[in-house]
């Protein structure tokens, strides 16, 4: 699913960002990267959404070998992958029916199927009742929830959160990340990047811990072992 084989990525003179790294999450597995600021958690993000290329190494995602994906391939690449960020990215000027929308319209989905699958997602977010409103009337909550149906809406594979309750109350983080395990067992592959010591520990999920460019440790059961 992800595979990443002696992956170095370096910016500048200096250590590099990623440092010869191994990696392999299989298809079904919810992961949380974890580590301090400057780790390479970010880098390791846009090496697997093909943002950025690797100095050395080869990935693999969904069995496409990205070194060696041409351009034009980069958009079919992103479909395979929904992503939900901690600022939420929603577009201002559009309801949440339309924010949603917007990710099947850019990829030529049929209306009625958008008319169909748009609200579907909604509902299971719990926001069916909010799809005509703007995203400056929902609480910060609200909104991570909208950007998490857009990030499912074209069903990828593979979702990718990135800080996603990073702007969120606990209350909030919990119920996004009961809906994230929730997606998971319908069969999504779910990668965490996050912060949040209490929700990692708590989730028993596998965790890899990042520091200065490598994994120091990746335990199939774990908990948030690094220490800011």
């Amino acid at each position: 699913m992800i595979v990443l084989e002696n992956v170095s990525k370096n910016y500048s003179a200096g250590a590099p960002a990623i440092n010869n790294i191994n990696l392999k999450i299989e298809k079904g597995e919810f992961v949380f990267i974890v580590g301090d600021s400057g780790a390479g958690k970010s880098t390791l993000i846009k090496l697997i959404l093909k943002e950025l290329e690797p100095t050395s190494g080869k990935i693999y995602i969904n069995d496409k070998y990205l070194n060696k994906l041409k351009r034009r391939k980069i958009p079919m690449l992103r479909r395979d992958i929904g992503v939900v960020f901690q600022d939420f990215r929603l577009l201002k000027d559009r309801n949440v029916y339309e924010n949603v929308a917007f990710a099947q319209r850019v990829v030529e989905v049929p209306t009625k199927v958008i008319r169909r699958r748009v609200p579907a997602m909604l509902s299971m977010v719990g926001l069916a009742e909010k799809y005509r409103s703007l995203p400056k009337e929902l609480s910060g909550g609200e909104q991570q929830r909208v950007a998490l149906a857009r990030a499912l809406v074209n069903n990828p594979p593979i979702l990718l959160a990135d800080e996603p309750t990073g702007n969120l109350d606990p209350k909030n983080s919990w119920e996004i990340m009961k809906l994230l395990e929730e997606i998971n067992k319908r069969g999504t592959t779910v990668v965490v990047v996050t912060h949040n010591k209490e929700i990692v520990d708590a989730m028993q999920k596998r965790v890899i811990t990042m520091q200065k460019g490598v994994i120091i440790n990746d335990e199939k059961r774990g908990g948030y072992i690094y220490e800011d």
